[in-house]
């Protein structure tokens, strides 16, 4: 059970994590339409900031995912639910300042786990809800690719006959659309993980006795995210918009259109996916369908190799934070 302070511990590193959240994956909404040059950059972050708030407003779907299906029951929750926070805030710094794009769903996963693993066991989690979120954020990026491809080839047989220059000049417009769509998206997804963890905790605690999440809870992660968001992330957005395949705006428009479409199927089906790994894997098979060549895969697999490592990682954090945790504090 946790007790007031703890709550108001859980509260406080939710909120600092989905603001951190915000201005690391603010490259997942608007690096496309920057490096196209179809929005500026200042109004492109306070659009996405906007829109990210509104989109984590309107359902709970996820967040029930996230609180209901990584322990067994909510009342073995204790000081491990701070402990995976600290680890997955670590992470998404470390991954921030050196500017590879790393998922904030994987690190907040993968620090709960660690952290559940050292406190109580393996026992404690619930391994097909864990396996169903993993499978979730693994197929997603695949999905992203594969359906990337597909619309940037319906594209190109319909434009086929039109000049390339008027093709984009149109696309450059249709643009602003799709990056709003996917700013709506991202809200929609990323923002309830937060909710979630602190509906989850405040279960624990008998301070509701369901995980249906709050009004003010749903405000306040919204409100952190937006204001994250509105902050920036220019050293993924360099790394998301650029390094992995040079784009016109027609590839932009189909890149941020397609990550619109699988992360609200996701959000649709309460699934949590990773917004950066599905714009990466879109921008990925968007370039592939220009030319498999023309996608930088060496920055590629160095993106999929951060992928890769960070359940492990942040598992290995949220179990050192949970150990340091409780000979300090509790």
């Amino acid at each position: 059970m946790l007790d007031m302070s703890l709550i108001i511990m859980v509260v406080v590193l939710a909120l600092v994590f989905d603001f951190i959240n915000g201005f690391h994956d603010t490259a997942n909404a608007i690096a496309t339409c920057v490096s196209t040059r179809a929005i500026r950059p200042g109004v492109a972050i306070v659009g996405t900031a906007i829109l990210n708030f509104l989109g984590a407003m309107i359902s709970t779907g996820v967040a029930k995912t996230i609180g209901g299906d990584i322990v067994v029951s909510p009342t073995l929750v204790n000081e491990m639910i701070i402990a995976g926070l600290v680890g997955a805030i670590i992470w998404n710094l470390l991954t921030w300042w050196v500017g590879m794009p790393s998922s904030s769903s994987h690190a907040l996963i993968g620090g709960m786990i660690g952290a559940i693993i050292v406190s109580a066991g393996v026992a404690a989690l619930n391994g097909w809800g864990i396996l169903k979120i993993v499978l979730s954020l693994i197929i997603s990026p695949v999905s992203a690719i594969i359906t990337g491809f597909i619309i940037m080839k319906i594209i190109f047989a319909v434009c086929h006959s039109f000049k390339p220059a008027k093709v984009n000049l149109a696309a450059n417009r249709l643009q602003v659309v799709s990056a709003a769509l996917m700013a709506f998206s991202h809200g929609s997804n990323d923002a309830q993980k937060s909710m979630g963890i602190i509906t989850l905790a405040l279960v624990s605690g008998g301070f509701i006795t369901s995980l249906e999440v709050p009004d003010l809870v749903k405000f306040l992660c919204a409100l952190s995210m937006a204001l994250g968001t509105s902050v920036g992330g220019w050293k993924i957005i360099r790394t998301v918009g650029g390094k992995i395949f040079k784009m016109h705006p027609v590839h932009g428009f189909a890149a941020d259109l397609n990550s619109a479409v699988v992360i609200f199927s996701a959000t649709l089906l309460h699934l949590p996916v990773s917004t950066t790994h599905v714009v990466s894997g879109s921008i990925m098979g968007v370039g592939s369908a220009q030319r498999v060549k023309a996608v930088h895969w060496s920055v590629a697999r160095q993106m999929v190799t951060a992928w890769v490592m960070t359940i492990p990682c942040t598992a290995v954090m949220g179990a050192l934070s949970y150990v340091i945790l409780t000979k300090v504090f509790f």
